[in-house]
């Protein structure tokens, strides 16, 4: 194929490239659907044949991140990750600047080997309780966490999933390229290869906080009263900014079903008890088929005005709150607590009352925060976004079932949680172990020796296989199944060729600092406004041709792209950075002003060291 020519199958590709970064910037559909949408268009457009079309579902990489996040799950479960938690925080003492360098090097030692928004979400309640207990501001600490957490994929080849992806893309196209490399044979990077570049990285981010982040970071004065989520706080709101009601049931009332009262959308209210004292019933989670009767007690939760206008037009009494609903709600069994919605949740892009939430998990919903807003009102009917925090009443057990599901990442630690299985922490540990030393000591295939350890955590009953089905996020796996196809595609047609070669003629001859700079640029850019994983995918063949193009080993090029794609700070898109965004009180222009520096600190770094160290 005559280089710089445009085919045919090269505009398909650039079309659905396109089309799909679109999608992605202005979050038309869920990625995972975008994910099978590439699947299907690249073989309904002839690009792929449909074997080449569903190969990333089986691919190396898939599978690899599929046993990550089982073995994670397993590590987290023992509570093997608590303890080490716990341990480390004990030697930071009280300066505000030494608590944040040892919980963000610990977060980012926990991500190097488990997805770093797990490591991110199980270092949260630690970390607002000693922000309380300390009186350290916690905006000064979880933003620094969050971006070690993001670094720490960089440790190993198994901490991110652009590192997982790497060695799988590159011997792809090193076998298409076979001619112009005159025969070399691929050499796979290790398990710690790329660990130089991220200890680099990891002591570039804590020493740019440790000195600027006085300067860079919101102050308390500022977000702490008024924004951080902590127990005391989420009380004040519940009693302060929400009113509350216990309305008698007249004896003359027709019995009818919460839901065809539909009290909230016709009051805005929020019923969060029933009382039959003719029964000595008290049902203080109902659902849309909970009866209300003569005689009952409904306990709600609205603002004044609307408890007024209820109990006007049904004719009820309204009465001082009864003791079987203090009782309850102070006792030990319920408790009320903020969650916050991590991307990837199941509950994005639903309304509550889609998902069926009250009855499906027995909690009350008492308000949404989102922004700067506290919303009260007709909060079933919202569909949820990332980053939104919930107020949640119910008992603990079912909190604890909402937090194993993965729907809501909790800010404060749950009473009556599952308990830890801290019996099982040496077989999870062994079973870790054994796959380290499958893929460092015997090369055994990474995803083999990675799935060698999830099942041995299951083998050894530290997770049980339905958990570990429910521990894969199952969303980005299907976004992998179709950007690596598109990936091929992008390589077999010629499209990274073509731009190589646009590029090469643009800038004539570089240095290898000028390329690994050019391609860490291109895709942090791709990582920021897409996803890192499309970003990998898009952007290795591409860094790979230019480098053959200008004489430099692609190695270089490839290393380079897996590095850069974690490069995510300036903007809130990240998962991490989502999920710290409301229990740090910080704002988009936070994430600007600590991001930018953090960003070209990052590039600088990471083209000095894998330019000059290998």
């Amino acid at each position: 194929m005559e280089q710089g020519v445009l085919t045919p199958d090269m505009i398909k590709v650039f079309i659905i490239l396109i089309s799909a970064i679109v999608i992605f910037i202005f979050d038309w559909l869920r990625v995972d659907v975008v994910g099978i949408l590439i699947m299907i268009v690249l073989t309904l457009t002839g690009v792929l044949s449909g074997d080449e079309a569903t190969a990333g579902l089986s691919s190396n990489a898939v599978v690899s991140i599929i046993a990550v996040m089982i073995i994670g799950a397993g590590l987290n479960r023992t509570g093997v990750m608590d303890v080490l938690a716990k341990k480390i925080i004990k030697v930071a003492g009280k300066s505000e600047t030494r608590i944040m360098v040892v919980i963000s090097a610990t977060v980012s030692f926990i991500s190097s080997f488990m997805q770093n928004i797990g490591a991110a979400a199980l270092f949260l309640p630690a970390v607002s309780k000693i922000s309380k207990e300390l009186k350290v501001p916690i905006s000064r600490v979880l933003m620094p966490m969050g971006f070690c957490a993001i670094i720490g994929g960089c440790l190993t080849l198994v901490g991110s999933s652009p590192l997982i992806m790497l060695n799988d893309l590159m011997s792809a196209w090193w076998a298409n390229n076979q001619a112009a490399l005159k025969g070399a044979s691929f050499e796979p990077l290790g398990l710690f290869s790329v660990t130089p570049v991220g200890l680099a990285l990891l002591a570039g981010a804590l020493i740019y906080f440790a000195l600027l982040g006085r300067f860079i970071l919101p102050p308390a004065s500022n977000r702490e009263e008024s924004d951080r989520p902590c127990s005391q706080r989420v009380r004040k709101i519940y009693e302060d900014a929400l009113d509350h009601a216990v309305l008698e049931v007249p004896k003359d009332f027709t019995p009818q079903k919460l839901s065809v009262l539909d009290l909230g959308k016709r009051f805005n209210v929020t019923v969060v008890g029933i009382v039959k004292p003719q029964k000595d019933e008290v049902d203080l989670s109902p659902g849309r088929d909970s009866l209300v009767e003569p005689g009952d007690l409904v306990a709600i939760i609205a603002s004044e005005e609307n408890i007024q206008r209820l109990a006007k037009e049904l004719g009820l009494k309204i009465r001082e709150l009864e003791d079987e609903f203090t009782k309850k709600f102070i006792s030990s069994d319920y408790g009320i607590v903020q969650g916050i919605v991590p991307p990837g949740s199941s509950l994005v892009n639903h309304t509550m009352e889609e998902l069926d939430f009250r009855d499906r998990y027995k909690v009350n919903v008492l308000a949404l925060y989102r922004g700067n807003q506290v919303i009260h009102e007709n909060i079933n009917h919202l569909k949820l976004l990332a980053g939104d925090a919930m107020l949640l009443l119910g008992p603990w057990k079912k909190l604890a079932k909402i937090r194993r599901n993965l729907d809501l990442v909790f800010t404060e630690e749950l009473k009556g949680e599952e308990e830890r299985r801290p019996e099982k922490a040496i077989p999870a540990l062994l079973c870790l172990a054994i796959a380290l030393i499958l893929a460092m000591v015997f090369h055994v295939k990474l995803s083999i020796a990675l799935f060698t350890g999830a099942i041995g955590m299951v083998l050894f009953n530290v997770i049980s296989i339905d958990d570990a089905y429910r521990s894969v996020d199952w969303m980005t796996i299907f976004l992998l199944g179709g950007l690596i196809p598109l990936g091929t595609a992008f390589e077999k047609t010629g499209a990274a060729n073509f731009i190589a070669y646009k590029i090469v003629g643009l800038f004539g001859d570089f240095s290898t600092i000028t390329l690994l700079l050019i391609v860490g640029i291109l895709t942090s850019f791709f990582s920021l406004v897409a996803s890192n994983v499309g970003a990998t995918v898009l952007m290795v063949p591409l860094s790979l041709n230019l480098a053959l193009q200008a004489g430099i080993n692609p190695l270089l090029a490839g290393l380079t792209v897996g590095v850069a794609a974690s490069n995510t700070f300036i903007l809130p898109t990240h998962q991490v950075n989502a999920l710290i965004m409301r229990p740090g009180g910080y704002s988009t222009k936070d994430y600007v002003r600590a991001g930018t520096g953090m960003t070209l600190l990052y590039l600088i770094i990471m083209t000095l060291v894998i330019g000059f160290l290998y």
